[in-house]
């Protein structure tokens, strides 16, 4: 199977990797030292005891790589509109196009199937409906990544959670398909868990509510996940979090709960990754729009509002990482 990586970084490369060692063709999308990096000495992922290595086709120009029968999009959803501008060569008429980043999807309110598919500010995640004009709604499938990991230098990745790696995916319409199903096969073939997901949406909700907490209070106090689950103070702040999580999730058609088991030790949250890289936070998909679902259903978020005025205020001065 032609397979290619949009975004190409920590989560990306590390599927990257054990998908071409499955045997699969695999290129990716990647920019920079890391680029110039896998094109010099491919791409190395350190996962427990295990030391995975790969050499794959790469490219910051999607025209290069030619069309694919997967394209797995990992790039964070505000990157989502540039991705639509030069991703049609990388597509023809049946490949499919997963879409696995943390947050509402922008094609949240499509497919037939029963439940709410209200889409508070339609035009946040889509401006002008870039993504759905350039990749159209019957090639997109949904994705939810439960996988910790850090690009610690170009090239080479530290996967944190060595027990713990899946890719859950599913139709945005939640139905049975043979294209979800060989793809479930051919990630699970590469040692990536992709068990049956009967509503992809539960599930993004479900991941939502990890990042709603313990994901934007490292990035805030540039501290790991672990930190903030484990310490009596953060973590009183992260359980009115989750708690205004459910109850947006429950008004809108989604029972979820927390994950008990809690981040991966030593683990950064992709925020806080960015941030120290100097790369754009993840506002839009992860708080405004459930702030906007909230705000739908007319429930109360006093805990995630707060929290959003401490996000825009830090990322609006321009904060550089403390020192550690």
């Amino acid at each position: 199977m032609r397979i290619c990586v949009f975004g190409a970084g920590a989560v990306g490369g590390h599927f990257a990797v054990r998908l071409a060692r499955a045997g699969h063709a695999v290129c990716v999308v990647a920019r920079g030292d890391h680029l110039a990096a896998i094109k010099t000495r491919g791409l190395t992922v350190m996962s427990g005891d295990q030391r995975l290595h790969a050499t794959v086709g790469a490219s910051d120009d999607p025209a290069v790589l030619g069309p694919q029968d997967v394209v797995l999009v990992t790039l964070k959803a505000h990157d989502l509109p540039s991705f639509a501008m030069v991703a049609p060569p990388l597509l023809h008429a049946q490949t499919s196009v997963v879409f696995a980043h943390n947050g509402i999807p922008w094609w949240y309110a499509d497919g037939s199937c029963s439940g709410d598919r209200t889409m508070p500010r339609p035009g946040l995640l889509d401006p002008g409906n870039a993504i759905r004009n350039a990749i159209g709604v019957g090639r997109t499938l949904g994705g939810v990544i439960y996988s910790s990991n850090d690009q610690v230098e170009p090239g080479v990745i530290v996967n944190n959670s060595a027990h713990r790696n899946c890719l859950l995916i599913g139709e945005i319409d939640d139905a049975r398909t043979s294209r979800v199903k060989t793809l479930r096969e051919v990630l699970t073939a590469a040692g990536i868990d992709s068990p049956p997901v009967a509503a992809v949406r539960q599930k993004i909700w479900d991941k939502l509510i990890a990042n709603l907490s313990v994901s934007i209070l490292s990035f805030l106090t540039e501290t790991t996940s672990r930190t903030v689950y484990d310490d009596a103070h953060l973590r009183a702040v992260a359980d009115n979090l989750a708690k205004e999580g459910i109850a947006i999730a429950h008004a809108h058609g989604y029972a979820c709960q927390v994950d008990a088991s809690g981040p991966a030790p030593g683990h950064k949250s992709s925020m806080l990754q960015d941030f120290e890289r100097g790369r754009r936070a993840e506002i839009d998909a992860v708080l405004l729009a459930p702030q906007a679902f909230a705000r739908e259903a007319r429930l109360a978020t006093p805990v995630l509002d707060t929290i959003i005025q401490l996000v825009c205020f830090k990322t609006a001065r321009g904060w550089r990482p403390m020192a550690h």
